[in-house]
């Protein structure tokens, strides 16, 4: 049954305190000036596709292409054959004048398996060009994926260096310099998650920390809202967050906001706090299963090990128009295992949590 004016209307209300009164051991700051937190324009609310924009890289042609065959299955939904067909043939034509460009703006090491890639995507771009004219469109689906497989490669391999130094003063806690995956494995199945230490090195080196030391294994999820959030990482015992036992401190860390368009975090401000009404992340919270760290309602900084997995209803929290952003340092996505994610609720736990890329990014405090 649709829903009138003023049902939606209700239902976002009350949509928005319960999300602002999520955590049990932690809850959000008081909305001040929400208006302006409303995200303008169309939302990506692919995971891959914000983890591959959030790559620091300046290539032009590439995200050309990139743009292009990622439009392409929200336009088959719709079943805008035309729009599919210019978006092909936009990446072909970027592609034919670029593809030598794109193909050598990767390190010497890289160069060869670069321009194996670069043929590649352009057979497969071709394929496509046949494939949308005959409207065929599960192969249309699969050889788009596979497209942009290619192009994740070429743009993973085209970051050179790391993109900016973090505070000499958050210089005692771990950090994420690149990304890594972990395979959490919990009572309803497996969830892949992706951290981004490129955007969120110190929240994502946190978390990769606690994984390396099994911290979250046996875990409960704490709480969980239907459509909104689930949450775990709160340990057994009075403690609300991980105890570091070198220093027998709760380990605290900042707030930690890439937000586009700036060259490193803001880190310990709510984008609201330092006046970026309309600013928006790098790492939002458009995608279902978007990873972020739970903190109290009174200290930006006062996050520890408690992170929760943020959903929405698509009535009452649309993409960029969910008032997290800016608020919540978000740090991973999930990848693969939505369904998993859809079925948890406080009666599940995390059985294991394990790193099975990119533990070599992880850097640990000088002693």
């Amino acid at each position: 049954m649709k829903l009138n004016w003023w049902q939606r209307t209700s239902k976002l209300i009350v949509a928005t305190i319960l999300i602002f009164t999520m955590a049990i051991a932690f809850t959000p700051t008081k909305m001040q000036n929400a208006h302006a937190f409303l995200a303008q324009g169309d939302a990506i609310t692919d995971p891959e596709a914000i983890l591959r924009y959030a790559l620091p890289i300046d290539n032009k042609e590439i995200r050309e292409v990139q743009s292009n065959i990622e439009k392409i299955e929200r336009d088959l939904r719709s079943k805008r054959w035309k729009r599919v067909e210019k978006e092909v043939r936009n990446a072909a034509f970027a592609l034919r004048l670029h593809g030598d460009d794109i193909a050598k703006d990767v390190p010497a090491g890289f160069s060869a398996r670069s321009r194996e890639l670069v043929d590649s995507i352009i057979e497969d771009v071709e394929a496509l060009q046949e494939l949308v004219a005959g409207q065929k469109r599960d192969d249309i689906l699969a050889t788009r994926e596979k497209i942009l497989e290619n192009v994740t490669e070429i743009e993973e391999a085209m970051v050179r260096a790391y993109p900016f130094e973090v505070p000499q003063e958050y210089a005692n806690l771990p950090q994420l310099k690149g990304r890594a995956k972990v395979k959490i494995t919990s009572t309803q199945g497996d969830l892949m998650v992706e951290v981004d230490g490129y955007s969120a090195p110190v929240t994502g080196g946190n978390f990769v920390d606690l994984v390396q030391r099994k911290f979250y294994d046996n875990l409960p999820f704490i709480r969980a809202e239907d459509f909104y959030v689930i949450q775990t990482g709160d340990p057994e015992g009075e403690e609300v967050g991980f105890i570091d036992p070198k220093t027998n401190k709760y380990r605290s860390i900042p707030l930690e906001i890439l937000v586009k368009g700036e060259s490193e975090p803001i880190y310990g401000f709510t984008t609201e706090d330092v006046g970026m009404y309309l600013a928006e992340p790098v790492l939002p919270f458009n995608a279902y299963g978007a990873v972020a760290l739970a903190r109290p309602s009174s200290d930006p900084n006062g996050g520890s090990s408690q992170f929760f997995f943020f959903k929405f209803d698509t009535e009452v929290t649309p993409p960029g128009y969910n008032l997290m952003d800016g608020r919540f340092a978000v740090f991973a996505y999930v990848t693969d295992g939505a369904e998993v994610l859809e079925k948890l609720t406080p009666e599940d736990k995390i059985i294991s949590a394990e790193v099975i890329e990119g533990a070599e990014n992880l850097v640990q405090p000088q002693a």
